[in-house]
């Protein structure tokens, strides 16, 4: 059988992945097989999940007898990754083929320093439940020459197919909430459901739509090739007719055809404010976060190295958040499927608590020839799929990906910077209705979305190009912003933080830094890409506008205390306080009164 694997190996030679995936580090197509009669890798236990956790940690004790510094263990699931299940690329390419990358790997010394020289060593990782058994193979020759030297038994969980990591979205109507979980339950074995009600009350069952993808609807490698691993299937159930502000309590079933039932455990939330309703509402946004290992293992680059950091933050700060948004670049996939189930695993204690919502980046679209906006590999051929499945949005097309939703006291524009955003285009005509349509008397806090700088950022390679923002980015959409007067516009994709003055055309409207009261004339624009991903660097020149930098990892929260008055907040994710912050205080008069561009042009006649 393992033979079989390694003929697999030679036939992805031409796979080309994208190099910022710690995974495409890995020259798969370059092992060779090279058992070792002494060499040998035990996992314990053998089952996880007994009392129904969806994780768990995995003890591996392996030796070999000619061992380096450059030995690696790679985790495979399923556990026979041969090529029974493996379907070509193409015509020219027969069967055996490898079916998938290692869903991540560690270096053998890694918590053993000795193993150099004993040949000895012992690892713990964690896994999660992906819906199949996992095997742990002992390389050597470094992950740019593998030599594979031995393999584990199997291990598994106690239900590999249990509904695991729901993440809650807003609906379409603002008393709807949504529930959106994994499961290794089609609906041909079973009826998905949500069981619900207020807390403490009598709970009633909604039911749940099944969506999946195969690898047919991967673009190109390594999403049809060695990334490639099945998803699952992604249930969505709609809550309706909440009660606003009041907790709900809930949990994920499953009908099995002979009458069983499966259940995941309780989570609870609290149900949105009405629209203009006037009381706190709490808001972190932030982009670029990724996924992160808590045992340490896959950052062969440390990529991704602030996203423990900010996911712990936020989790500690649960309580004073009310909702969030993630502007782009979620989870740094590219290409490698199995990535998906390690971010909504590790954001689980967030996105099951409070709506999750997202935005789309390069890296969840963008891929030549299939009309994204820019032609460049950042999906790793994912072309936008597994985004738009493994989370709902409340979108019209969700493959589109822009959408508004509001929040008690704010209005919320989101847009998708991988489709054209110009004037005269479907999402210009969007935004500009998303701005135009709300009432500010009501909700005074109108906010806009998007993962590319739009607007302002003096980071080095934007101003090489002498733009201080994406391409095209501002010159369509700064008369939208200034004409219906929005407040704030956040970013992602640089990564790093910045905050503007209200700015209008280059030009600040206003000279205050830390509290605006009255009118600001102006759009504040916010960098909020420091979440997780490797940071960038600022150019030496810092422009007027530029108000406040950070070359860190961080999040922003809104803090909204009634329709007059906002705190605005910069936590840096090492530590959750506070590094940048200003108010705005100002009345409903001051929403109205005209500014340049900001009001139609009127005569003279009484």
């Amino acid at each position: 059988m393992w033979l079989l694997i390694l003929w697999g190996l030679f036939s992805l030679e031409g796979v080309v992945s994208h190099g910022d995936q710690p995974l495409s580090k890995i020259a798969i197509h370059k092992a060779v097989l090279a058992f070792d009669g002494l060499a040998y890798i035990k996992a314990t236990p053998h089952v996880l999940g007994l009392n129904g956790q969806s994780s768990g940690w995995v003890t591996l004790e392996y030796g070999y007898s000619t061992p380096s510094t450059d030995d690696w263990i790679g985790v495979f699931s399923p556990a026979n990754f041969s090529a029974s299940t493996c379907l070509p690329e193409s015509p020219r390419a027969f069967p055996p083929l490898l079916c998938t990358a290692p869903i991540k790997y560690q270096y053998a010394n890694y918590s053993s320093p000795e193993y150099k020289d004993t040949g000895k060593g012992t690892l713990k990782l964690q896994i999660i439940n992906q819906r199949s058994d996992f095997s742990f193979a002992l390389f050597s020759g470094g992950i740019l020459n593998p030599k594979l030297v031995a393999i584990s038994n199997t291990i598994t969980f106690a239900n590999p197919k249990a509904p695991v990591y729901p993440r809650l979205a807003q609906g379409k109507l603002w008393n709807e909430m949504t529930v959106t979980w994994t499961s290794g339950y089609g609906i041909n074995e079973a009826e998905p459901f949500v069981e619900w009600g207020l807390k403490g009350g009598e709970r009633i069952k909604s039911p749940a739509g099944t969506l999946t993808f195969d690898r047919s609807s991967m673009c190109g490698a390594p999403a049809r090739t060695v990334g490639w691993r099945d998803p699952g299937f992604i249930h969505t159930s709609f809550l309706k007719e909440l009660w606003p502000n009041v907790v709900y309590t809930y949990r994920l079933g499953h009908k099995l055809f002979n009458g069983t039932y499966i259940w995941s455990r309780q989570y609870q939330f609290r149900a949105s404010p009405y629209p203009g309703q006037n009381s706190i509402q709490r808001v972190v946004i932030y982009g670029d976060m990724g996924k992160e290992e808590v045992d340490g293992s896959n950052e062969y680059n440390d990529f991704q190295k602030g996203s423990l950091n900010t996911t712990r933050q936020l989790i500690n700060d649960l309580k004073d958040i009310d909702i969030v948004f993630h502007i782009g670049d979620i989870c740094y996939a590219n290409g490698y499927l199995s990535q998906w189930d390690q971010f909504t695993s590790q954001v689980e204690p967030i996105a099951s608590t409070v709506p999750y919502m997202l935005a789309s980046g390069n890296h969840e679209r963008d891929w030549p020839g299939t009309g994204s906006f820019y032609g460049n590999f950042d999906s790793g051929g994912e072309c936008g799929v597994a985004a738009q499945t493994m989370f709902f949005v409340p979108a019209e097309n969700r493959a589109k990906f822009w959408y508004s939703t509001d929040y008690g006291m704010f209005r919320f524009c989101i847009a998708h910077t991988e489709e054209d955003w110009r004037e005269g285009t479907e999402q210009y005509k969007f935004i500009e209705e998303c701005l135009a349509s709300v009432d500010r008397q009501k909700q005074p806090w109108l906010i806009f979305l998007a993962h590319r700088v739009l607007g302002y950022s003096s980071c080095d390679y934007y101003v090489e190009e002498g733009s201080f923002q994406e391409p095209m980015g501002r010159e369509s959409l700064q008369k939208l912003w200034q004409k219906y007067k929005v407040d704030m516009a956040f970013f992602g994709h640089v990564h790093n933080y910045e905050r503007t003055c209200p700015i209008y055309e280059n030009i600040c409207t206003r000279d205050e830094k830390h509290y605006y009261q009255g009118a600001l004339n102006g759009t504040i624009h916010v960098v909020a890409g420091g979440a997780g991903a490797s940071l960038t660097e600022f150019a030496a020149v810092t422009p007027k506008w530029s108000i406040y930098r950070d070359y860190d990892y961080g999040f922003v929260k809104l803090t909204a205390f009634d329709n007059s008055n906002l705190l605005f907040e910069y936590k840096k994710s090492r530590d959750g306080m506070v590094y940048d912050s200003f108010r705005i205080s100002r009345d409903y008069r001051d929403i109205l009164a005209c500014t340049v561009d900001s009001c139609p042009a009127t005569t003279l006649a009484s």
